[in-house]
């Protein structure tokens, strides 16, 4: 059943009726409702707000109450009438630092409540009350209405835009900017989560429609909107909130006392001078003492309305009140003995019982693990869930929640969080965007730097062309249509790459080196897997009721990506070839838990585990998460590494022979001489990247029978999964998991203050801190400042100057909680793991590039705690644009998955390097990124189709004759047509590029209808030379089919250029004698040539690519003579 048709069953409570007539009589003004606990409030408030019509605003205690409240209502009555109402700072009003997604959210619940708009409910809690808001007249002027149909002239509304403050952009990503293209005007009001795009036609307007910021593509069409600008810069006539909302509202207050004082807190702490000081240092200083009111004066104001009570005990005497017998859902821990019999409890006294979730596997799974256990216990499952369960004891449900049942955490989302991805989208953006003086990488002639489009003249017309500059300012121009040879060079981070000299031949040297190179190690991979299809391994059998038992069990809920990838294992593990698996995924994706589950597996066949780790500490680690996540079950966990002693080494291994330990985990320590396992079925190796060669020889002999499982955290990228396909199988985590905390992530300047404040905050919660910063020499400074301010803190420094045997101490130190601080360089970046440790602060933030933050980043929030990240800086202002840009957007991006692209692009370098070995690394420098990537894919084709002909054999071929369509790979375009995106049409150069870039990338028709429905959608109607030009990508398809390595589209006719060697077996292919085909139906038309001994052949009278497309066409429908 759904969550809706519950919680009508839940109107039917006695009490409802009860409060209604309570509201009803207009001589009660103060309500209490004891007893209301976990959500039973939101749940009971929902059916009020569904009887009655009028607003009600609920205040609850902080901002994570109030987004939970928030969510429980949506989730009943979804997000039409229920409105948040944040405060417009992003965090502690006292530093004064706005943030635009909650203004959106603020203005939208303002300008609701200003159209009169009876049945809205807003959340809100007291530090989004204790600012001031815009006056109700104030509203009404600043407010600028639009209907489709309207007439209107376009300058009027950019005028009018212009006065209201908002920005001139070219494309909009944030709140308070405007675009004009053409026809089209795009706007961010304040009062919208998406940005609006409106159409003119002529003064008309013809269509309004939300679109989306990062594609900036079109959502949904709206009949009128309103554009409001950032009313938080308001004169002097600002009110409070409840000047602004109607008479007969409904106040409901968790705690009276608590809105109280807390207001009056948030007051006095912002004309403290510690505040006034961060206000003027900010972006745009502000005195607060204006905008804010203080909590006595609003208390007072509050007593004028109609107040509904529903926290533990009332304020003062209520006129009414009425107790609900309603308990909280107990807490079980994952133990399901408890569950059970807890559940067998409430059932004989005849509740009946609910359990919410958002997934229905998830209800499926706890049946299973119940049908399992052998417990006939009946629960009715409900899509969609709360955040905390109940049992009502008047209506005898229980309504249950399943992240509550298995330890989860569970998150609330906030219409905002759209608002704030604009940032993030533009940062990534322009990692890929060319700017001129870029180095650029051609994979003809080399690297070069990039200098911009420029447009030449080219018989009659114009064509737009690329410029690229090489050594002694040699210039090369690239045709728009073969942008796929360019790539942006990406190399090692800070050097400069040397440009190359046209015409020295030394770039195909190069090449040519690194092909060979990869040419070695790819055919040992090969032959390494063909000699293991050969062997026979051991078949384990499918899952059991325990195996069950632990999956469900696991604390978040398993992405699709994790579910596929433990599937992918659990069906190698039962074939009886050997498994040979690499599972990669960033950091804290769970790839642990697949190993830990395929480990499991084995032990259950009576078989044991071995799992290869590359440091002391991570074996400590990994020791412990499995330790912790087998404990009730039949299993024993044990470790080898040099922090043991001699004698536990010894019983250790003592076991494994006799075959009492199940799973061990090791540094290469395991590969020892005297280690002999009983009956070894798995292996499982983490972070392969990190072994040397030695270590890798000794497991190549182990490795031929027994299934092993490789994981990584590098983000392999794409091209090499595939090349690399023939010898592995791979998986790829690449979702997040979705219920990870937040890391809440503040920008400061250097200020003792925020670090002590963060360190004292985290000591009192028993957590830890990491303190990072980039140079060594001042760690001590750092140490001292710290001992001065705290002095009971215990402090340790870590660097990669120490001895590695010291630094592992350190570490091991900080995981064993003996200190509370360590003060480190980037150091950490390398997978340690440290759950307690739930704060970071990152010094000299600016100075990091956004992959490291972002892995740094990484680091806190791996357990169910919040977590917290200060980036300190030096005032945003004084740093460079792009180091500002970078800042804001990690900030803005505080769940985990959001920064895997980001890191994925300067990852991609690292992580590719080592994947192959180390000698790699270097010819990524000198080639640059992409390029290297090409020649890999290049290498690992011509040894299918030679060397290793046979076992790929059934690729090349098709019905015993060579079809020819797979010789040519792409295939070239030049012309004298007038093809391009015109520079009225898409406005800055930049932008155009990428667009280029990515119509050159597309193959199939229906990519590029796709492609043509975002330029209309952006753009407004698609020029003829576009049209023109969009044509090239089948042209180019289809001529690859037929062999041809080149078009010319010149003076009306099209030249098509075979493969260049003549004794090529395309010419006895099917496509070949198509082209024969069609010259002996158009002998007039057509002409062959054969100078110098490359074949080539001309087509006269085609005069633009859409003859050109259906000649083509023509040729491959042709029957063969």
């Amino acid at each position: 059943m759904t969550i809706t048709e519950l919680q009508q069953q839940y109107a039917a409570h006695p009490h409802t009726d009860a409060v209604n007539k309570l509201l009803n009589d207009t001589s009660v003004k103060h309500l209490f409702c004891g007893g209301l606990c976990a959500s039973a409030a939101s749940f009971f408030s929902s059916s009020l707000i569904r009887k009655y019509d009028v607003p009600f605003v609920f205040i609850l205690g902080d901002l994570e109450e109030a987004g939970y409240f928030y969510h429980d209502l949506t989730q009943i009555l979804g997000t039409e009438r229920v409105l948040f109402f944040p405060s417009s700072f992003r965090r502690a009003i006292k530093y004064g630092q706005k943030d635009a997604a909650n203004e959106i959210l603020r203005t939208e619940a303002l300008s609701r409540l200003e159209k009169g708009d009876t049945s809205v409910c807003i959340v809100t809690y007291p530090d989004a009350l204790s600012e001031k808001v815009v006056s109700r007249n104030n509203l009404k002027e600043k407010s600028l209405k639009l209907h489709t149909g309207e007439r209107v002239d376009t300058s009027f509304i950019t005028d009018v835009l212009h006065s209201y403050g908002f920005e001139y952009v070219d494309y909009v990503y944030e709140p308070g900017q405007y675009a004009v293209r053409g026809s089209i005007i795009d706007v961010f009001s304040f009062s919208s989560e998406f940005p609006y795009r409106i159409d003119f036609f002529g003064d008309e307007v013809e269509s309004i429609r939300t679109f989306e910021v990062e594609s900036q593509l079109s959502i949904e069409k709206k009949k009128n909107i309103v554009i409001v600008p950032d009313l938080g810069l308001g004169d002097g006539s600002d009110t409070s909130f409840l000047d602004f909302i109607p008479q007969n509202t409904v106040l409901a207050v968790k705690d009276f006392l608590w809105l109280r004082e807390r207001m009056q807190v948030i007051y006095e702490e912002a004309v403290a001078p510690q505040a006034l000081i961060a206000q003027e240092e900010g972006s745009a200083p502000m005195r607060l003492e204006n905008k804010l009111i203080d909590g006595s004066e609003f208390v007072t104001r509050a007593l004028d309305f109609r107040r509904l009570e529903f926290g533990s005990k009332p304020t003062g005497t209520p006129d009414a009140s009425l107790q609900f017998a309603v308990t909280p859902q107990p807490v079980f821990h994952k133990n399901f003995d408890l569950v059970a019999a807890s559940f067998k409890e409430y059932q004989e006294k005849g509740y009946t019982l609910y359990i919410c979730s958002d997934s229905n596997k998830q209800t499926e799974r706890i049946r299973s693990i119940f049908e399992d256990r052998g417990d006939h216990i009946s629960f009715v499952p409900v899509e969609r869930t709360l955040h905390e369960g109940f049992a009502d004891n008047q209506l005898r449900i229980c309504v249950f929640t399943d992240h509550q049942l298995f330890d989860r955490y569970h998150k609330y989302n906030l219409k905002s969080d759209k608002a704030r991805s604009g940032k993030v989208a533009l940062s990534l953006k322009e990692l890929n965007q060319f700017t001129p003086g870029d180095y650029v990488v051609h994979t003809d002639p080399g690297v070069g730097r990039f200098a911009g489009l420029v447009r030449i003249p080219n018989g009659d017309t114009t064509q737009e062309v690329i410029k690229i500059v090489y050594q002694n300012e040699d210039v090369v121009f690239v045709s728009i249509h073969s942008l796929h040879k360019v790539s942006k060079y990406k190399g090692k981070e800070g050097e400069p790459p040397r440009l190359n000299k046209l015409g020295t031949g030394a770039w195909e040297k190069l090449k040519e080196r690194t092909k060979s190179k990869i040419k070695d190690i790819a055919r040992d991979l090969i032959k390494l897997y063909s000699q293991r299809r050969e062997e026979k391994g051991f078949a384990f059998s499918p899952d059991s009721f325990l195996q069950r038992e632990l999956e469900a069990s696991f604390i978040y809920e398993d992405t699709p990506d994790q579910s596929k990838s433990t599937a992918d294992v659990k069906q190698d593990m039962e074939r009886d070839v050997p498994m040979d698996r690499l599972v990669c995924g960033d950091v804290g994706f769970g790839k642990t838990e697949v190993a830990i589950r395929a480990a499991f597996k084995a032990v259950t066949d009576n078989k044991q585990v071995a799992v290869l780790v590359p440091t002391t500490v991570l074996a400590y680690q990994h020791y412990q998460t499995f330790k912790e996540r087998l404990k009730d079950l039949p299993c024993k966990v044990d470790y080898l590494s040099r922090a043991r002693t001699a004698t536990q080494t010894r019983s250790v291994i003592k076991g494994l022979k006799e075959g009492t330990v199940n799973i061990l985990i090791g540094t290469h320590r395991i590969l020892g001489k005297d280690v002999l396992f009983k009956d070894l079925g798995l292996l499982v190796i983490d972070e392969e990247q990190k072994f040397g060669v030695s270590v890798k020889e000794k497991l190549r002999q182990l490795k031929v029978n027994v299934d092993t499982l490789t994981m990584t955290a590098t983000p392999i990228p794409r091209t090499l999964q595939f090349s690399l396909l023939g010898a592995r199988d791979l998986s790829v985590i690449s979702t997040p998991p979705p219920n990870r905390y937040p890391i809440q992530t503040e920008l400061h300047t250097f200020n003792e203050e925020v670090i002590t404040d963060a360190i004292n905050f985290e000591m009192s919660r028993n957590g830890q801190v990491f303190l990072v910063n980039n140079r060594i020499s001042n760690l001590p400074e750092l140490k001292a400042m710290i001992q001065r301010r705290i002095p009971d803190c215990r402090i340790v420094i870590g660097h990669g100057q120490m001895e590695p045997a010291q630094l592992e101490q350190v570490i091991l130190d900080f995981v064993n909680y003996d200190y509370d601080v360590l003060i480190a360089t980037t150091i950490i970046e390398s997978g340690i793991d440290i759950p307690n440790a739930n704060t970071i602060i990152i010094n000299q933030a600016h100075n990091f590039g956004l992959s490291d933050l972002h892995q740094m980043r990484g680091r806190v929030g791996r357990s169910n705690k919040k977590a917290f990240c200060y980036l300190l800086a030096p005032p945003l202002p004084s740093l460079t644009p792009e180091a500002r840009r970078r800042l804001q957007a990690i900030e803005n991006f505080s769940d985990l998955g959001s920064g895997i692209h980001i890191a994925m692009q300067d990852l991609d370098i690292r992580g590719a390097g080592n994947m192959l070995g180390a000698e790699q690394s270097g010819f990524i420098a000198d080639l640059g990124y992409e390029t290297y990537q090409k020649i890999l894919t290049e290498a690992v084709r011509e040894l299918k189709t030679d060397e290793f002909a046979e076992l790929y054999a059934d690729e090349v071929m098709s019905d015993g004759k060579i079809s020819g369509e797979q010789f040519v790979d792409e295939c070239m375009v030049e012309s004298d047509l007038e093809l391009l995106l015109p520079a009225n049409y898409v406005t800055g150069s930049s932008e155009r590029m990428l667009l280029y870039r990515e119509l050159d990338s597309l193959n199939l028709d229906k990519e590029v209808m796709a492609f043509r429905g975002r330029l209309e959608d952006r753009f407004g109607p698609i020029p003829p030379e576009t049209e023109e030009l969009l044509r090239i990508v089948p042209l180019k398809r289809l001529a690859a089919r037929l062999g041809a390595e080149k078009v010319f589209l010149k003076a009306g006719r099209m030249t098509l250029f075979f493969v260049s060697n003549p004794d090529s077996p395309f010419f006895q292919s099917t496509a070949f004698g198509k082209v024969i085909a069609y010259m002996m139906a158009y002998t007039r038309r057509c002409e062959l040539r054969e100078p110098n001994g490359k074949r080539s052949m001309v087509i006269k009278s085609v005069e633009n690519v859409e003859t050109a497309v259906s000649v083509l066409q023509e040729m491959i429908a042709m029957e063969e003579k």
